[in-house]
């Protein structure tokens, strides 16, 4: 891996070295985030435990890093000045671990009733009703009329059944009963 600094400015104010690089890394995986500290520390003549990468990005299809670090005088600088999350990743401190609030207590179980205590060896299964199969309905004729329908006594439908019905229904309606042409 090559790494070359594109760019670098002192910050005085901050006490720190602001630095821009290029990683190529060629037949190689994208570096880590330490890989990339710890040859920053070398080019740049510092240790490790200084240098914070602020951020890094491969693109796609080609052998190379682009990113941007800083390189402080001292850790303790390092840690006044950088936002928690990004010294996070740098692993320069331990993530926070939340607490969960004070456990609740738990609530003691009830007494088993007699009743309870005796249960039937095997449930007894529950008679299915038989299923009935939906007949299509029959379109009426041309020459009848469409408001006159079937007097059967309607029987239990599933709720697609009842969907399917309507839609027919609704067709039927819409079909126009036969168009004469009339000859001029």
């Amino acid at each position: 891996m090559q790494l070359e600094v594109l760019q670098r400015k002192e910050n005085p104010l901050l006490k720190r070295v602001e630095v821009t690089f290029k990683a190529t890394h060629k037949a190689e995986p994208t570096p880590t985030r330490d890989a990339l500290r710890a040859f920053l520390a070398k080019e740049l003549k510092a240790t490790k435990d200084i240098v914070v990468i602020d951020y890094q990005a491969s693109t796609f299809g080609r052998y190379e890093t682009v990113g941007e670090a800083k390189v402080y005088r001292s850790k303790e600088e390092a840690l006044a000045v950088e936002r928690k999350h990004i010294l996070v990743r740098n692993k320069l401190i331990e993530p926070e671990v939340k607490k969960e609030a004070a456990p609740k207590p738990e609530k003691p179980a009830p007494a088993p009733r007699a009743e309870k205590a005796e249960k039937p060896a095997a449930p007894t299964p529950k008679p299915e009703a038989p299923k009935t199969e939906a007949k299509p309905e029959t379109k009426p004729e041309k020459g009848a009329p469409r408001d006159e329908k079937k007097a059967a006594p309607k029987e239990e439908k599933k709720p697609a059944e009842k969907k399917e019905e309507k839609k027919e229904e609704k067709k039927a309606e819409k079909k126009p009963e036969g168009k004469k042409k009339e000859a001029k």
